[in-house]
């Protein structure tokens, strides 16, 4: 499975059409100390520099010159080094590979781009996200590193952003790769998963699973009895049973495409009532959302059918009240629901963030500033090839409930004394990865159960 010569040179191409004044440069990324120089974390690759090469090796460069002209910045290595990391392949032949006829020693870069400066060339790059990447900019451009951010091309940013976000079917064949060992991930998670067990050991087994098959998983994942926050990445917890236990979970395929899967399961291998209608709630909530996914939809369209849905639930089991759509629109839904409902997937599992709303915004859509929509990442208008997660939940946040209920906020919309049996609860979501088509979407990859029965058919067996 692999992406061959002829698409990275046509993905150049089409990126050189698209940003048709002045030069471009690609940076890739260098290796990262830990705690000192010859101990790095793990490489990985700028995924920008990935996608218009394949090349996956540190301190790289590419740059595009006007008149069509690709050269390749990389270092090649030498025996002393050869004997810590065995043999790489000469830089002249990676970049051959990806069909860049020229490559130098990283040392030219900056002569080259004197040249151009010198002749007025405009040179476009793209936001640095990482320290490093503004320092080495501002050393390439001779220019104070606080001023290299503004300097970032909008141009370049877009066209990126326009190619990445349509994936063919080979990156498609990658995320369902990914998506295929990411399954008996949780296969394991489910089989494993039972009171007494602790967080800790269900994601090692998870990431056993995923270094067996030699993945690297797309973040740190989330094993969690705490579900009501979002971004927990600490594992010390006892697994006790009347507890739920959510998975947020994925891996790399070999070409760097991500998964993104969260499944939300009992600890003792049953849902309790209570729970059980929640997961309900949020299991339509996510059935709702891709049955309408389609390019005749936003995805802010779909966040809010997502919320409308989640109210309509919550008002059958007595948490909300009054009139679903001025509900919704007040932003009431948010005690509960305070997230967006999915973003783009690909080389990046939430893909192309770096390059900001450009990504997730069309041209005059602004965010919200309502708590809880503004933090939705993607809210345009679907096309056919979009990647995009789904992900819908619902959380009881002791915290953000005390500070609500203290002011009222939306207390004609929130049943306030009846949530005192929920502290505790955690939270629930589902999360599976989707592309759209031409008529509609398409959910990715092999089942991952989700439905109660089956969750709790696959926690017996």
């Amino acid at each position: 499975m692999s992406i061959d010569q002829q698409t990275y040179v046509e993905r150049r191409a089409v990126l050189r059409g698209r940003v048709p004044g002045g030069a471009i440069l690609l940076l890739g990324l260098n290796e990262a100390p830990r705690n000192y120089a010859a101990n790095t974390y793990p490489f990985r690759q700028d995924s920008h520099l990935l996608y218009y090469t394949g090349i996956d090796l540190p301190d790289t460069a590419l740059l595009i010159l006007p008149d069509g002209e690709e050269i390749f910045f990389g270092v090649d290595v030498d025996l002393e080094t050869i004997v810590w990391t065995g043999p790489v392949p000469p830089i002249a032949d990676l970049a051959a590979g990806a069909g860049i006829r020229r490559s130098e020693d990283p040392s030219r870069l900056v002569d080259r781009l004197a040249a151009l400066a010198a002749k007025n060339v405009p040179l476009h790059y793209l936001p640095p996200y990482r320290a490093e990447m503004t320092l080495r900019l501002g050393k390439l451009l001779r220019r104070a590193s606080e001023n290299v951010a503004a300097g970032a091309s909008v141009e370049l940013t877009r066209a990126v952003a326009r190619q990445r976000s349509i994936k063919t079917p080979d990156e498609v064949a990658q995320i369902e790769e990914a998506l295929r060992i990411t399954a008996l991930m949780y296969e394991v998670a489910l089989r494993e998963t039972r009171p007494g067990r602790r967080e800790a050991e269900i994601a090692g087994l998870m990431q056993g699973v995923a270094l067996s098959h030699e993945r690297a998983q797309t973040f740190l994942p989330i094993v969690s009895v705490h579900g009501e926050i979002f971004h927990n990445t600490k594992y010390g917890n006892t697994l006790h049973g009347g507890e739920l236990l959510l998975i947020d979970s994925g891996v790399e395929s070999p070409l760097y495409y991500a998964s993104d899967i969260t499944r939300t399961i009992p600890v003792a291998g049953k849902f309790q009532e209570r729970q059980a209608a929640i997961y309900r709630l949020v299991l339509a909530m996510q059935a709702a959302v891709i049955a309408t996914a389609s390019p005749a939809t936003s995805n802010r369209e779909l966040h809010l059918l997502a919320a409308r849905t989640a109210v309509n639930g919550l008002k059958e089991i007595g948490l909300m009240q009054g009139e679903v759509e001025e509900a919704v629109r007040a932003g009431a839904h948010a005690l509960f629901f305070p997230h967006g409902i999915g973003h783009m997937l690909g080389l990046d599992v939430h893909d192309m963030e770096d390059l900001g709303d450009v990504v997730g915004y069309a041209d005059g859509e602004a965010r919200s500033s309502q708590f809880g929509l503004s933090f939705l990442r993607l809210a345009r208008r679907l096309e056919p090839g979009f990647v995009l997660t789904v992900e819908p939940g619902i959380y009881f946040i002791p915290a953000l409930i005390e500070s609500w209920a203290a002011e009222k906020r939306h207390a004609e919309f929130i049943r306030y004394e009846a949530l005192a049996p929920y502290r505790g609860f955690g939270g629930i979501r589902i999360e599976d990865d989707i592309l759209v088509t031409e008529t509609g979407c398409r959910v990715l990859g092999p089942g991952i159960p989700k439905d109660p029965a089956a969750i709790e058919a696959a926690m017996a067996g």
